[in-house]
């Protein structure tokens, strides 16, 4: 079993509700959602682009899949999750973007938020005692060769390498994308979510998702509510930045 911690979008908004129209799969629910009917794309098309962050469920990073460490519980985590989100404020997001990220599409903002970079940093600082230390296997999955020595040091220090300077918030919607159909499947993205691009997104939760088992569709285990004040964690003193 593994846990992780994301941004989505409440079941009742405008957003998570197309998206998991797109993607074919509901994370609240679990449930399979029928995929669009969109000019130029078929639904195989769909479901191939779509198979990878069908999986995972609409959401935005904040501190990736991980193993629990043997020394917590799921209920400690969950207690820890519930008293971070009690202790920051929500960010807003005033307007999306879709973009690509090497060959694959997301949702991005449409500008730098510094409010939600040092969300996805003290998330990641707060609730590391839960992680168990990356093995081997995990490790060759990231393809550390291919990393920045940057990207290696997150990797082996908080078991992913796009966190800190590294991290982009993004909300997926495919997987890699042959460069050929790029240009065409990016215009029916832009298309499909147009209607919503220029809305505000509120990042007012962080979601406890689980892989009940190893390869398993992640589920939504809770949503947390972020109802305090700014946060007080010092994410720079914790990775050794004056």
């Amino acid at each position: 079993m593994r846990y992780a911690i994301y941004f989505t979008p409440p079941s009742s908004d405008a957003l998570l509700k197309v998206a998991a129209n797109w993607l074919g799969r509901n994370a609240f629910s679990g449930e399979p959602v029928k995929l669009p009917a969109i000019r130029s794309l078929g639904t195989e098309e769909i479901a191939s682009l779509t198979e990878e962050p069908r999986r995972y469920g609409f959401h935005a990073t904040m501190k990736a899949p991980f193993r629990l460490n043997d020394n917590q519980t799921e209920s400690e985590l969950l207690s820890a999750l519930m008293h971070f989100a009690s202790s920051v404020e929500p960010v807003v997001i005033p307007r999306l973007k879709l973009q690509a990220i090497g060959p694959f599409f997301a949702l991005v903002p449409h500008e730098p938020v510094t409010a939600l970079n040092q969300l996805a940093n003290d998330v990641v600082v707060a609730l590391d005692r839960f992680r168990a230390p990356l093995n081997e296997a995990e490790i060759a999955k990231r393809r550390p060769e291919r990393l920045s020595e940057a990207q290696r040091h997150n990797l082996e220090r908080w078991g992913y390498p796009y966190v800190f300077e590294e991290f982009r918030f993004h909300m997926t919607l495919t997987g890699p994308v042959a460069e050929g159909d790029r240009a065409r499947i990016e215009r029916r993205l832009e298309e499909f979510f147009a209607p919503l691009l220029n809305d505000p997104v509120e990042v007012a939760n962080l979601a406890l998702f689980v892989e009940p088992e190893k390869g398993a569709p992640f589920e939504i285990h809770s949503l947390h509510p972020l109802t305090g004040g700014t946060t007080k964690t010092r994410t720079q003193r914790a990775v050794g930045r004056p």
